[in-house]
């Protein structure tokens, strides 16, 4: 069943929003089925702007303040799966960069993972197409069942 799950979190609430879910299923699992959750974050950005006056430029990060942001982002999965650890779940966390989709699916191939549980911000229309939809990526391209949480509006709008 599901032994292994990845749950991709992007640090916001509605990210978030699948843990509950998963911790769910982990609870009518658990002790039965040895339930291990990766929870997962992709670092898509390793540069930032520098802005003076009118101009900007865009400057990567340094080894030191990539090494900060990876130790930050850990703290922050470490954090969110603590509710995960109370129902009994072995929980691991996994820091990658690049583009979230490509990594996700990268990710749950590597961990050979039976589900992964994702959130997605139920947007239609323009604005999927301006932002475009992570989690449909992963559904299109991947291997691996996909449950996919909608956020409540009242999450989105905070």
């Amino acid at each position: 069943m599901y032994e292994r799950i990845l749950v991709p979190l992007d640090g916001s609430k509605v990210g978030e929003t699948a843990l509950v879910h998963v911790e769910k299923l982990v609870s009518k699992l658990v002790p039965k089925v040895k339930t291990e959750v990766t929870l997962f974050r992709v670092i898509s950005s390793l540069s930032h702007y520098v802005i003076a006056g009118e101009a900007s430029v865009q400057v990567p990060y340094s080894d030191k303040e990539i090494v900060q942001i990876k130790k930050k982002t850990k703290d922050y999965l470490d954090k969110a799966g603590e509710g995960l650890r109370s129902k009994g779940a072995i929980v691991k966390t996994k820091v990658a960069t690049g583009r979230a989709a490509e990594e996700i699916i990268k990710a749950a191939d590597e961990l050979k993972v039976d589900l992964i549980a994702m959130s997605t911000h139920g947007r239609s229309g323009l604005s999927r197409l301006t932002f475009g939809s992570i989690t449909d990526k992963v559904l299109r391209a991947g291997t691996v069942p996909v449950l996919a949480v909608r956020a409540p509006k009242d999450i989105m709008n905070t």
